[in-house]
């Protein structure tokens, strides 16, 4: 019984094949046609779906006077789209379509592409095809399309393309030091300290100074230095004996007298420099000596001291002049005194900027829009004063940052615009209003211009590249471009490159929606359910994921 149901089987199948020759038989045995597509689960890259298509034909079903149409169609959610038709021919067809063999099996490919529309992700790629009689007046349908392939990965979408910005630092300080000094003079080879001279207006008013800096809440008096000298005349040995010794008689007088009326107990250093030859070329540069220029032309040319008062001397009118305005200044003793004074606090900031804006300095309006107010018209007004009172480039850029920020390239162009000096981080940000604007080539000629002084692109301006090349489809080049980096990004491309467990390993912020979005993906393609579940529990944060997910191929076939 087995035997002959099997024959039967052998003789329906033989039978249906010789019916075939006929057109309309064609149509009816469409089960005979296989079809397969390559990708079986369709990627969209750099916005555009690619795939191809293959039909194969067995022995003797391709009638010899047929004309067949093949149409690939996406059916998406919201819609379909047709792509270019195929026409193919039996032998006895005296036309241009592509011929399919009648005695034997036969097969053709066709590449296509598809452009990304919204509801693509739930598409389904369908051929429908319609056979033909030789003249074309007698058609039939196939009854049933053959879907070849189901959903599309759209996974590449997901990189981050508001771009890095470059931010110009405030610089502002929360401390400052100031240095204040003070010195005291000597008669020449002398190093004690003259009554009169400790009692100098420079010498009084220091001390007042260093009091009310104790006093003042703001300020605090750190440490003090002293620091004898010679002036560059006589032996040099003597000098650096006598700036030893005015290095000491300054530090008794400043204990003594200094420190004692100013309330002072800190740390003072006492160093000797000997001649000072570099005090001595200050003074002539500052100096409208006739032949000052020869003068330091001598220093210049001369290291040796001996050899340099020598040459000078030998100037004996110049001489006469230094002799008289210049080297008694050298003779002396810094007393130098560092203080810490403490900047506006935030509180303060806030009270200026609301009462009295016109009080603050550059870098206090720049710190105040990035790091208290978090208002975005009020960032906008104080950069804009900022801009407009300093002429700062700075706060022009940091203006337009913001607005990328809020993605309002048009705005941020126009004060980008304004800037004269070319550097790497405003080609940066040039490039980032050309990708907000989708305009992803000349985004990277700009990107490609962000070079530093060592003549290498910049590392933001490497990381928007990376992003581009995403979009592009060139992940092995997004993968060069943002390795070492720290974005988002770099772990997307490493899933588009496949390393999926480089990219597991890199993604490590619990608490960011974002990366727990593509953990998810790299749980879906390792086969692990329950990370999937876990990871995307966490994205679901953003509302965008859940519904994205419902989607998303990436996770087809899992409950």
């Amino acid at each position: 019984m087995k035997r002959f149901l099997k024959l039967a089987a052998v003789v329906a199948v033989a039978f249906s094949v010789s019916f075939c020759a006929s057109v309309e038989q064609m149509a009816k045995m469409a089960a005979l046609v296989k079809t397969e597509s390559n990708p079986q689960v369709l990627e969209c890259v750099a916005n555009q779906i690619p795939a191809s298509y293959t039909v194969k034909f067995p022995e003797k079903y391709f009638n010899q006077k047929a004309i067949l149409k093949v149409t690939p169609v996406l059916v998406y959610n919201g819609g379909e789209m047709a792509g270019p038709d195929f026409w193919m021919q039996g032998e006895k067809i005296r036309d241009n379509y592509h011929v399919i063999a009648y005695n034997r099996a036969s097969s053709m490919t066709r590449d296509l592409i598809f452009p990304y529309k919204e509801g693509v992700e739930k598409a389904k790629l369908e051929l429908r095809a319609t056979v033909y009689n030789a003249a074309k007046t007698k058609s039939f349908a196939y009854p049933i399309p053959f879907k070849v392939a189901e959903g599309t990965n759209c996974t590449y979408m997901l990189a981050k393309t508001s771009g890095e910005l470059f931010q110009e630092e405030h610089g502002y300080q929360k401390e400052l030091t100031e240095e204040v000094e003070t010195q005291i003079l000597y008669d020449v080879n002398k190093a004690d300290v003259k009554a009169a001279r400790l009692n100098s207006k420079e010498i009084k008013e220091f001390e007042k100074f260093l009091k009310n800096a104790k006093k003042d809440s703001k300020r605090t008096v750190k440490s003090s230095k002293i620091v004898g000298y010679a002036s560059p005349e006589g032996p040099e040995d003597n000098n650096n004996k006598l700036s030893t010794q005015r290095a000491r008689s300054a530090k008794a007088a400043y204990d003594k007298t200094i420190a004692k009326n100013a309330e002072l107990d800190v740390d003072v250093k006492v160093e000797e420099k000997g001649e000072d030859w570099e005090g001595f070329k200050k003074l002539v540069e500052q100096s409208n000596l006739e032949d000052k220029d020869l003068i330091i032309r001598v220093l210049s040319m001369y290291q040796d001291p001996a050899i340099r008062e020598r040459e000078i001397r030998n100037m004996s009118k110049v001489f006469q002049t230094l002799n008289k305005k210049v080297l008694p200044q050298l003779r002396r003793s810094r007393i130098v005194t560092n203080v810490k004074r403490m900047n506006f606090t935030d509180d303060e900031l806030k009270e200026m900027v609301k009462n009295n804006s016109d009080q603050l300095t550059e870098s206090a309006m720049l710190y105040y829009a990035a790091n208290i107010s978090k208002d975005k018209n009020e960032k906008i007004d104080i950069l804009k004063k900022a801009a407009q009172k300093f002429n700062s480039e700075k706060a022009l850029n940091n203006l337009a940052a913001l607005y990328l920020n809020y993605n309002e390239a048009d705005n941020a162009a126009k004060y980008l615009g304004q800037i004269k000096s070319k550097s790497a981080g405003l080609y940066n940000n040039l490039g980032v209003v050309q990708m907000q604007k989708g305009n992803y080539d000349k985004a990277a000629e700009l990107f490609k211009m962000a070079k530093g002084e060592n003549g290498e692109i910049i590392g933001i301006a490497k990381e928007n590249l990376g992003a581009i090349d995403i979009l592009r489809g060139d992940y092995k080049s997004a993968l060069k471009n943002l390795e070492g980096s720290t974005c988002y990004n770099y772990g997307l491309a490493l899933i588009l490159n496949g390393k999926l467990n480089e990219a597991k390993a890199y993604l490590k912020k619990e608490n960011c929606p974002n990366q727990s979005y593509l953990r998810a993906i790299i749980a879906a393609r390792q086969g692990n359910e329950s990370a999937v579940d876990t990871e995307l529990s966490k994205a679901f944060k953003l509302e965008k994921y859940e519904k994205r997910a419902e989607n998303d191929i990436e996770f087809a076939g899992l409950e």
